[in-house]
């Protein structure tokens, strides 16, 4: 079994479920430590996080993980129990095997192997582990960010061990990610009784026409690096439960996954234009949950694709697709930041697995990009 494997397995079989770090990142620290890496435990709350660099010069490479999970579902389910780090038919079955368990190892190992060659590298690696990526992200990494630019330890490049690929090990590096802007959109009416329509006022029925019109605007036409702006209704509440009452307040809630073409501030403004006009009695609570990066073609990803080609002769695809990462906290700081880790076709499925031999492609990709960065 490969020291990444075995690696991995051990952080399976804690069961880290958001944000219990579960000694996770002790473990790592254990490993780090004698490599000559100085070890910070930064906890806020009931959160975790391991802030591990060696050196002090530039330039600063970062990886980047989270070591919580989400739960594991029904257990009855699993084919094997999802703590138990099972390999079945050159696959690891466990809760985290590809999110991200399996791409933190690689990471280690790939330092190991680094360092045994390149002892006096040049510039600093260092390690950003935290329990908070699954969970509510308030305690993690933007916290630790926080620290370092009170430092003023500015992150050159991050490489963030998300599950990135499709089919197979390196197939897709992510460059970036959209914008996620959440909403609690509460449009007010008069509640009545449905026999007497003209002594209430439906806030369904009043909303409706600005609903439909929210669902077809064109946000944006996105650009080469992102889709269009998406606009999702997520959840609808409205009335006491009887069918013979008229609501009085309605609730939506709704998210918008938006490109590098529009800002939260234009997004808010253009749909308080569209709620006013429609002459509704509203009140929207938002939530920016992050802002859209961009790493375009640079010493970062040019050394993640000669890596990916050289180790598994494939040339890789440059994607903004999926949902949000911490790499929303580190790119705003001018770092170059992408994602590449495992298939991502399992995660947070009953009988999350990740290919055993990928993992020790994924420590040679990792130990490459090493070399030609710091090496």
């Amino acid at each position: 079994m490969s020291p990444t494997l075995e690696l991995t397995r051990t952080l399976i079989e804690r069961p880290s479920v958001t944000p219990d770090d579960h000694g996770c990142q002790r473990l790592l620290a254990a490993r780090l430590q004698p490599l000559g890496f100085a070890i910070e435990h930064l906890r806020f709350g009931e959160v975790d996080n391991l802030w591990a660099r060696r050196g002090n010069s530039k330039p600063l490479f970062v990886f980047a993980g989270h070591t919580d999970v989400v739960p594991p579902g029904p257990l009855h389910e699993w084919t094997s129990a999802p703590f138990e780090a099972a390999v079945r038919d050159g696959y690891l079955y466990g809760r985290g095997a590809a999110d991200m368990k399996g791409s933190i190892a690689a990471m280690v190992t790939a330092c190991e192997r680094f360092i045994a060659g390149h002892a006096t590298h040049r510039g600093s690696i260092a390690f950003l582990i935290t329990s908070d990526e699954e969970g509510p992200s308030v305690n993690g990494t933007v916290k630790v960010m926080e620290i370092l630019q009170s430092r003023n330890e500015q992150i050159d490049w991050c490489l963030v061990g998300e599950p990135s690929c499709r089919q197979t090990i390196g197939d897709t590096i992510k460059n970036g990610r959209r914008g996620s802007l959440n909403g609690l959109l509460e449009i007010r009416g008069k509640q009545g009784h449905v026999a007497y329509p003209q002594l209430a006022d439906n806030p369904i029925h009043r909303a409706a026409p600005a609903l439909a019109e929210l669902v077809t605007v064109e946000w944006d036409a996105g650009n080469e690096f992102f889709p269009p702006t998406t606009f999702q209704i997520s959840n609808i509440e409205a009335g006491s439960g009887t069918e013979n009452v008229i609501p009085g307040v309605l609730k939506i809630m709704f998210n918008l996954r938006f490109s590098t073409a529009s800002t939260a501030d234009s997004i808010r403004s253009r749909m308080e234009e569209i709620l006013t006009r429609h002459g509704l009695d509203y009140e929207i609570t938002w939530k920016l949950s992050g802002a859209p990066f961009l790493t375009t073609a640079g010493e970062l990803v040019n050394a993640a694709r000669a890596a990916i080609q050289s180790t598994v002769g494939i040339e890789t695809l440059l994607s903004t697709s999926g949902g949000t990462s911490d790499g929303r906290f580190i790119a705003p700081t001018g770092a170059q930041v992408v994602e590449l880790g495992p298939v991502n076709a399992t995660i947070h499925q009953i009988n999350e697995c990740v290919n055993a031999s990928e993992l020790d492609k994924l420590t040679v990709i990792y130990e490459k990009i090493l070399i030609q960065l710091l090496g």
